[in-house]
């Protein structure tokens, strides 16, 4: 018979004697990672349209290509998202009303759809991705929704930011750009990763 001095793990995995972090800090520390603003986008079984505002986005893959968003569980969208189309509206600077509004703050008018294509799209974005269902994971609390990106669309507006539980706007430019005329350039949107990790020098 073999024994282990691992410890035993806790609820849901968690070892015993673990520590156990506080949500509320948790959030604010997460909250410290400046993002942009999306609403996500999609249709319910009768066609009805409906929207909910997320941070949680993350480009996934470029070939194939792939979009992440994670929504709570308690989200109606969460709901219909796991085996149909749906469109990420990154927002704009001039769309914070529609954030507010997808966040659960209704406004007396609602923002302005176009509804005639496969899924329901905000008009005014900074940028959309139609995407068609891909694979749904567990999250925790939350549901992790990858979708096949299958039309974009993007347009010269500055983007809505949101760091510390605030709305920001974008600011100026902190130092060159690092590159140029490179697919994996940060000009190009999106910084993909070293491909090694550093190591860390004590100071």
């Amino acid at each position: 018979m073999t024994t282990s001095n691992q410890p035993s793990p806790g609820p849901r995995g968690r070892a015993a004697g673990t520590p156990t972090i506080d949500p509320r800090e948790l959030r604010n520390t997460f909250g410290q990672f400046a993002t942009g603003v999306t609403v996500v986008t999609c249709r319910s079984a009768d066609g009805t349209p409906h929207g909910a505002t997320v941070n949680a986005f993350t480009a996934v893959s470029l070939d194939p290509p792939l979009a992440q968003v994670t929504l709570t569980r308690s989200s109606k969208a969460a709901r219909y998202l796991e085996d149909s189309p749906f469109a990420i509206n990154i927002l704009s600077q001039d769309q914070l009303d529609t954030a507010w509004h997808f966040a659960g703050k209704t406004l007396p008018e609602e923002p302005a759809w176009a509804l005639d294509g496969e899924v329901p799209v905000l008009l005014e974005n900074k940028a959309t991705l139609e995407c068609r269902p891909w694979k749904v994971y567990d999250g925790g609390d939350h549901v992790i929704v990858i979708g096949e990106v299958h039309k974009l669309e993007t347009t010269g507006r500055d983007p809505l930011l949101f760091f510390g539980g605030k709305f920001r706007e974008i600011g100026p430019l902190s130092g060159p750009s690092p590159w140029h005329h490179c697919g994996d350039s940060l000009d190009a949107g999106w910084f993909s990763g070293a491909d090694s990790f550093k190591t860390l020098v004590p100071a």
